[in-house]
């Protein structure tokens, strides 16, 4: 019998056995608010209660027939969509220059760069608040939509880096040494070879603006009321089953959004795999 195909050892099963039930408890507990949040949206009720007196849609109906929650939905993908966009744009400029920046600096400014994602939420809101509230950005689609984009570009700046980590810039030299602009060898050698990475960086940007409370906390108007804000005020003013129907919706964005990077990481796999050696 091979090596590879051994009888694990006592202690080996006991290792795997202990490790798969800890992981099953961690997914139950991680898993649980949500599955238990998931049936009260389809309430006949009028109140968060078990057991349910009823199944209907009425509070999905409320969601969708109310000015108040399509106003917070249309804010959500209006100021998601944009941050995103800027994101992908300044995480890609980002990501290029430190791929190519041989310096001792580097490290630091690479912490710098990525330190949104480290820094507590209510610190970078209560920073971007003192800072924009002097130029009149507060209270503005302008100002949320580049706060989100503080927000948004280390996760650009993250999964555009590890790409170019097996890129070759000896691609883009050659591109430049046959006669194409810096324009047109990014876009006809660099962008191809970077989209999966510069894809989910997307997709994880348009995410934390999407889920974003605390900055919205600090710096929205009243106009610019998004959907978690709204789930926030609601919760505070007045406990709805509403709120579980706008919970569900976003719970199924994130699903969604979870799935395509996950096919854009399998299908890059799939492509370098089917690369000659």
């Amino acid at each position: 019998m091979s090596a590879n195909h051994s009888p694990r050892t006592t202690s080996q099963r006991v290792a795997w056995i202990t490790t798969v039930v800890a992981s099953t408890l961690i997914f139950i507990f991680l898993m649980a608010p949500i599955l238990a949040i998931m049936p009260l949206s389809f309430s006949s009720g009028a109140y968060l209660t078990y057991p349910l007196p009823g199944f209907s849609m009425r509070w999905y109906q409320d969601f969708l027939n109310s000015p108040r929650w399509m106003l917070s939905l249309k804010n959500s993908m209006i100021i998601g969509v944009a941050s995103t966009i800027l994101s992908m744009v300044l995480g890609t400029m980002a990501s290029l220059g430190l791929a190519q920046w041989k310096s001792k600096f580097k490290p630091l400014v690479l912490a710098v760069v990525l330190s949104p994602v480290v820094v507590p939420g209510v610190i970078t809101a209560v920073g971007l608040y003192f800072f924009f509230a002097p130029i009149g950005l507060t209270g503005s689609y302008a100002g949320l939509i580049l706060a989100h984009t503080a927000l948004a570009t280390p996760f650009v700046v993250i999964t555009v880096s590890a790409t170019l980590q097996s890129f070759d810039m000896n691609l883009a030299r050659a591109a430049a040494s046959l006669g194409a602009s810096p324009l047109v060898a990014f876009r006809r050698v660099i962008l191809p070879l970077i989209l999966p990475g510069l894809a989910s960086g997307a997709l994880f940007a348009f995410a934390t603006s999407f889920d974003e409370v605390v900055v919205v906390l600090f710096m929205a108007g009243p106009e610019q009321r998004t959907l978690p804000r709204e789930m926030f005020s609601g919760i505070r003013e007045n406990i709805s089953p509403t709120i579980t129907a706008a919970a569900v919706i976003l719970t199924t964005v994130s699903v969604i959004l979870l799935a395509t990077m996950e096919g854009l990481r399998r299908r890059n796999e799939r492509l370098k795999g089917n690369l000659p050696g």
